[in-house]
């Protein structure tokens, strides 16, 4: 327990530096209002993220053909299973620093950060050496066709060696996002896709790289992005000037962030297993139906941003209000979000069942009329479960953002099994038409999870806060340093 008469001195001291800064906090004023302004600049951030990932898919898919988009499609899914784990842990890692903002615990809050960075560039390391020795085999595991295997393995093996792009980038994107910003991280993302669109083309055109080229952009372009955070940081955040003490590597803040950061990255991995299962009957289907399904995933992706911004948002916006103690906000917090998500849900739906085929044609001729129509097929049929998808990141994120991370990899383990149910029965039964519905299977049985999770994991935080009020402590604050699965101590901080 930590009486707010210990911390008077500190936060005299640092108040006004934040009064210049650009952070936000989040524990005060309408949710609705501080959601929309916070989720608005980090949706055209993943938008601008998405935009440039797919040029890489149209320029391929225009200048290279068919199969080399089905070679960088056939990647897709042990793409995402690394490097979302890299995402994953970057975005554990906000969490603490989220939470030792809301608190105003500045000191534990430049920690978390150091020690993130330590642990970042481990993780990077050996992350990079692991999946590029193991990648050729990986895409024989996964059957990839013959006709395309050569292809697939230029691309993924550049976007692997680019891991310690990804965590640069997303480490530090996610540690601005903590302290409440995240108009800064959008502008560094249009320089980025502006960039990449550029380096696209010349690698492909003028050097005739082939799906290398295209590869070598996104890992360029995400470096240059990384760089930038990172000068940004050092310019403006006063609140992030590391001490030398504050650099050294602690146990304590190191076990509080891989407890948050290992779970969510193995959310990510655990749920893409599910996605390789499937992405492997998919490639048994033959590499017009890969190209079918890699179309119309990068479609899906660009309009799935919302609710990427969505969970992101709520991951700051709990993990802030926890560490003010302000659980009730929370709960606030996912209503606010929920109706957004149910809006566009149905806006979104109505494009692509509308559109769908004739947005597919950035990526393919006109004459690719069985892949065309193999594309509408799948946008109609998960575009009409988008609001479940809605759900999965506002309640995951929100779970994240609470400090139980391990209680999310279960609803990645429900997605896992729900892909590899369709995959391994459904796939070789029925065909093209079962992995349609996979993504749509897959995100109800994690909501069925998730939502009753919540509830229990709001009623637990809610009694132990009672409990500590009850031993004489008047809580404004609210500090958690959990095993992940559960909260292993509770400060809080008086009136």
């Amino acid at each position: 327990m930590v009486l707010f008469a210990e911390n008077l001195q500190n936060v005299g001291k640092e108040v006004f530096i934040m009064a210049k800064s650009v952070t936000k906090d989040m524990t005060v004023g309408s949710p609705m209002k501080l959601i929309l302004q916070f989720c608005i600049p980090l949706f055209f951030g993943m938008l601008f993220q998405q935009f440039y990932n797919m040029m890489d898919t149209i320029i391929v898919g225009k200048f290279l053909g068919v199969h080399a988009l089905a070679a960088v499609g056939a990647t897709g899914s042990i793409n995402f299973m690394v490097i979302g784990f890299c995402m994953g842990v970057c975005n554990g890692f906000a969490i603490p620093v989220a939470q030792q903002f809301g608190a105003k615990d500045f000191h534990s809050l430049r920690k978390y950060v150091a020690n993130s960075v330590w642990l970042s560039a481990a993780f990077a390391g050996v992350m990079t050496v692991a999946v590029c020795l193991l990648c050729k085999q990986i895409l024989g595991w996964m059957r990839t066709p013959a006709d395309i295997m050569d292809g697939s393995y230029a691309y993924i093996f550049v976007i692997f060696l680019g891991i310690p792009a990804t965590y640069l980038y997303n480490l530090l994107s996610g540690i601005i996002r903590s302290m409440g910003d995240s108009k800064s991280p959008l502008v560094f993302l249009v320089l980025s896709s502006v960039l990449n669109i550029i380096l696209d083309l010349v690698m492909i055109l003028v050097f005739h790289m082939g799906v290398a080229g295209a590869a070598w952009a996104t890992v360029i372009s995400q470096a240059v992005s990384g760089i930038i955070c990172l000068v940004y940081m050092v310019k403006r955040f006063e609140i992030l000037r590391i001490s030398k003490e504050e650099w050294r590597l602690e146990a304590r803040y190191v076990g509080v962030l891989c407890n948050m950061g290992i779970p969510m990255g193995l959310q990510y991995s655990i749920t893409a297993i599910g996605s390789v299962i499937l992405q492997a009957a998919v490639n048994s289907l033959g590499s017009l139906a890969v190209a079918a399904v890699s179309t119309s995933t990068k479609i899906s992706m660009f309009f799935c941003c919302p609710f990427d911004a969505m969970g992101s948002t709520m991951a700051t916006y709990a993990g802030q209000n926890v560490g003010a103690g302000k659980l009730k906000r929370v709960s606030e917090g996912i209503k606010s979000t929920s109706v957004l998500g149910l809006v566009y849900s149905v806006a979104a739906c109505g494009v692509l069942v509308l559109f769908g085929s004739k947005i597919a044609l950035l990526f393919l001729d006109a004459s690719e009329t069985g892949i065309l129509e193999n594309v509408q097929m799948l946008l109609t049929a998960n575009s009409a479960f988008f609001f479940p998808l809605a759900l999965v990141n506002i309640v995951r994120f929100t779970i994240q953002g609470m400090g139980f991370s391990r209680f999310a990899i279960l609803a990645g383990v429900c997605e896992m099994v729900a892909r590899g149910v369709v995959g391994l029965g459904l796939v070789p039964v029925f065909g093209y038409l079962a992995v349609c519905f996979a993504s749509p299977v897959a995100w109800i049985f994690a909501d069925l999870f998730l939502v009753p999770a919540y509830l229990y994991l709001r009623k637990k935080l809610d009694k132990m806060i009672k409990d500590r009020e009850g031993e004489g402590t008047l809580a404004a604050g609210v500090t958690i340093e959990g095993n992940g699965s559960g909260v292993l101590a509770v400060s809080c901080k008086g009136k």
